[in-house]
């Protein structure tokens, strides 16, 4: 296996962390210190920096299909997801932020040439954002069979009742792509559906952004509740019963792009370990002289570097063989992306002191968001158990 980049992924990985540094960085405290709970309109600033990569042709680099995104295999992406992962703002600045990514990519797999022109087209001009409606606060979210969430046919319309939540996004979205059950008599995976639903569809109740340990500003992670909202039967993705299969493609992707958008953050965190133990004096020395400051620096870089090489090889091995083949891989490194960044980050917190849980620094952000991805897009107990079917099955 060759991890070595091509000359196209290189010049863009150059070119994305030179507009990191010229624009991106130096707007972090502005942007988001305007963050509201009840409002998704952009910041001016973030227009302006948007407005610029897209003009610099550093747009929608996520997607490998030519026809809609830079063409990139998911190995070649890997390091510019990376860079933007290195602040808060970064895949917005490049039209690559989730979960919008995983909704352009399933509308450009499985959608129809209507749902494309209308909603994709969209999408891949950064003149909307959409949401991703699966998660129910009443069925486990690590096992999508139990969903409850109905879509009853009434000839030409779906008429859709339940409740979700954790819609992340939803606060300024123009649709959300809600997971339903179209057919609860049919085998687990055969039960769901999944259909576009315009945030202004009447029996879209938009009830409120879910805290997160006290944040909720962006777009939020939002509550939902459908009740009698109706859409033509042209909403369907795909077929009736593919909503579990097109999770599962969705995922394959999004999960790489989680995994090295979370080694961009250990980066940062690192980094600024690194800055600080470099600058203050505590104690008769500066903390870089001290050995357990040396330790956490050094277990650090030794558990990033570690992360990526694997990272690495889960996307050569979607790339080459396929994300089936790559499941294995897949599952380890999301358990061991969002494992790793969390102790990088206590590290960080623990050496920065009272700064480090102020909002003063990024790290307390890093940290309260890098969280939930030890529960996002599977939790880890489900992730380890899919890697210790296959290792157990290898030897039966």
């Amino acid at each position: 296996m060759d991890f070595s980049l091509s000359s196209k992924s290189e010049d863009l990985r150059k070119r994305v962390g030179t507009f990191m540094d010229q624009h991106v960085y130096a707007a972090e405290k502005d942007v988001l210190s305007h963050e509201r709970a009840d409002s998704h309109e952009e910041h001016p600033v973030m227009k302006e920096i948007r407005k610029k990569a897209k003009a610099e042709g550093l747009w929608n680099l996520f997607l490998p299909d030519k026809e809609f995104g830079a063409g990139l295999t998911n190995h070649e992406y890997a390091p510019l997801c990376e860079l933007m992962g290195r602040s808060p703002l970064g895949a917005r600045a490049f039209n690559c932020m989730a979960p919008d990514t995983g909704n352009m990519e399933i509308l450009a797999e499985y959608g129809s040439k209507d749902q494309k022109d209308r909603w994709l087209k969209k999408c891949l001009d950064g003149e909307i954002r959409t949401c991703f409606s699966m998660t129910e606060p009443d069925t486990p979210g690590s096992d999508p069979t139990q969903l409850k969430t109905r879509a009853v046919r009434q000839g030409d319309y779906y008429v859709i009742n339940g409740h979700k939540w954790f819609t992340s996004g939803a606060i300024g979205a123009a649709f959300a792509i809600a997971m339903v059950v179209t057919d609860p008599d049919a085998e687990p995976h055969r039960r769901a559906s999944q259909i576009i639903v315009p945030t202004d569809t009447p029996g879209f109740n938009l009830i409120r952004p879910v805290p997160v340990m006290g944040h909720v500003g962006g777009g939020g992670h939002c509550e939902i509740i459908y009740k009698d909202c109706k859409v033509p039967i042209t909403a369907l993705l795909g077929g009736e019963g593919d909503g579990f299969a097109i999770s599962q493609a969705r995922l394959g992707p999004g999960r790489i792009h989680h995994c090295m958008r979370t080694i961009g953050i250990a980066e940062r965190a690192l980094e600024l370990m690194c800055k600080r133990a470099n600058t203050r004096w505590t104690h008769g020395s500066l903390l870089a002289d001290k050995a357990n400051i040396q330790e956490w620096i050094a277990d650090s870089r030794i558990e990033i570097d570690s992360t990526r090489l694997m990272v690495m090889n889960a996307a050569w091995k979607m790339d080459t063989l396929g994300k089936k083949e790559a499941r294995k891989e897949i599952s380890m490194i999301k358990v061991m992306a969002a494992n790793m960044v969390m102790r990088v980050l206590d590290r960080a917190i623990q050496l920065y002191g009272a700064a480090g849980v102020s909002d003063d620094y990024p790290i307390a952000r890093f940290w309260r968001e890098s969280r939930a991805l030890r529960i996002a897009d599977g939790p880890d107990e489900v992730h380890r158990q899919t890697i210790a079917r296959r290792e157990l099955r290898a030897w039966k």
